[in-house]
């Protein structure tokens, strides 16, 4: 029945998932036109919703760039990659790389997203080196559905957002700490039930399709960074100092430091990728290897760059427009006390495939699931989690999240999604059933 099922969603995504592009055009065009049909919103008033928002996700569109460039940077560095070499060579069969794969992701991600979706990824690319008869991917896939609970992990944005002082929600549902939200009983079962049924899940798919594509012999030598000759000049001499990468590199690792003596623990995109640069310039040789190894890294950055604008545009339609709002009601209108969270968590995760960003459907949802949590007897704290996993449990099957970690592995979304659709189904009974019976 795995093989068959396997088998019908692979061959479903392969024929019929559209580039992701094609995808954030079909979202723009069915936003714009629901926002006019459902709201009383004009075509001109849409226009203008959608182009005054289409750059406001540039500071997150580098950050994520960045993300891509500096952790492929850092894990191409000699001693990181012959370490990935050597915690990869832990897993003895195909079927023990899936589950190490998953359950590196896994903790990469509920450490910090951005780290984990990166490193999970790249693990990956080591694990099949060393396992090639692996379908690639699937191996690939098993490091993305670590993506799954980062919303339930340290870099949550709804849960810290909750958590801190001054947030526009407070005046109706005060200050919550972590120790409700992310520390809660309901969080760390769905944490622990996922972290088991996850990699089973994977290992399970290890089934033989048509479509499999197992690792290509070339991907060992992928990573090697090719250098140009500099010639025997005082430039040439600069391109292949030591000093001028330690140098800056130390620096940033002290200004990582003296970050976390000051505000603990607390990882942000802004300090993940300084740590990744501050580390891939101590890590690298010269001047010339590094740069060598940003030129590679930052080819498969180009889905992030022209996709990510259009993402903007649409959720700024689906806010604007009030479209979301009505969505999210529509939800409210049918809920009763115990039923309240569950359809909290699945009205969450149809927006997330409109407004992939947390902070973004946090500001639409927000305003009116927290007072109807509250007039229904239901804790704010469990209603703001049901959207940060609603959020989260989509991200399986929109290829917005996925576009960093395919440009790192080589392929394209209608590879994965396959599988990754499994990962959407099974959690999805696993997430709700939790907030249905908790």
């Amino acid at each position: 029945m795995m093989r068959r099922l396997t088998g019908f969603f692979d061959h479903l995504m392969r024929h019929y998932l559209p580039d992701p592009f094609v995808l954030a055009i079909i979202l723009t065009l069915l936003t714009f036109g629901l926002g006019m049909l459902t709201t009383d919103t004009s075509g001109l008033q849409m226009v203008q919703y959608w182009g005054d928002s289409f750059w406001k996700l540039m500071p997150f569109t580098m950050q994520m760039v960045l993300v891509l460039v500096t952790g492929y940077v850092l894990a191409v560095a000699p001693i990181v990659s012959s370490f990935l070499q050597r915690l990869a060579r832990l897993a003895k069969t195909p079927g023990q790389g899936i589950v190490l794969v998953t359950l590196v992701a896994f903790v990469g991600c509920w450490i910090n997203w951005g780290f984990g979706l990166i490193t999970g990824t790249l693990f990956a690319r080591h694990v099949g080196k060393h396992q090639p008869m692996i379908d690639y991917r699937l191996l690939i896939a098993s490091a993305y559905s670590g993506f799954l609970i980062w919303h339930g992990g340290l870099s949550g944005s709804v849960p810290l957002t909750v958590a801190t002082e001054g947030h526009f929600m407070k005046e109706i549902m005060g200050i919550i700490p972590a120790s409700e939200t992310l520390f809660s009983h309901f969080n760390l079962v769905i944490l622990g039930i996922l972290l088991v049924v996850m990699p089973l899940l994977n290992r399970l798919m290890m089934v033989q399709t048509r479509d499999q594509i197992l690792v290509d012999a070339d991907l060992i030598h992928s990573d090697t960074i090719r250098e140009h000759e500099e010639p025997d000049t005082p430039a040439g001499k600069l391109q292949h100092s030591r000093a001028l990468v330690i140098i800056p590199g130390l620096l940033g690792l002290g200004y990582a430091i003296q970050y976390f003596y000051l505000n603990g623990p607390a990882l942000t995109l802004d300090i993940v990728n300084f740590l990744f640069l501050a580390l891939g310039l101590v890590f690298h040789a010269h001047v010339g290897r590094f740069i060598a190894a940003v030129t590679a890294g930052v080819k498969g950055a180009g889905g992030i760059i022209i996709q990510f604008p259009f993402y903007a545009g649409i959720m700024g339609m689906m806010i604007s427009s009030g479209l979301g709002a009505q969505i999210t009601e529509l939800f409210v209108s049918i809920s009763t006390p115990e039923t309240f969270s569950l359809y909290t968590f699945l009205s969450a995760g149809l927006l997330n495939m409109f407004i992939p960003s947390g902070g973004g459907q946090w500001a639409v949802q927000a305003p009116i699931m927290i007072p109807a949590a509250i007039e229904l007897g239901v804790e704010p704290a469990k209603a703001a989690m049901a959207i940060a996993w609603g959020d989260a449990w989509t991200n399986m099957i929109q290829p917005f999240w996925a576009l960093p970690a395919l440009a790192v592995a080589g392929l394209q979304a209608r590879d994965i999604m396959g599988f990754c659709l499994m990962h959407l189904i099974v959690s999805g009974f696993v997430i709700g059933g939790v907030f249905l019976l908790m």
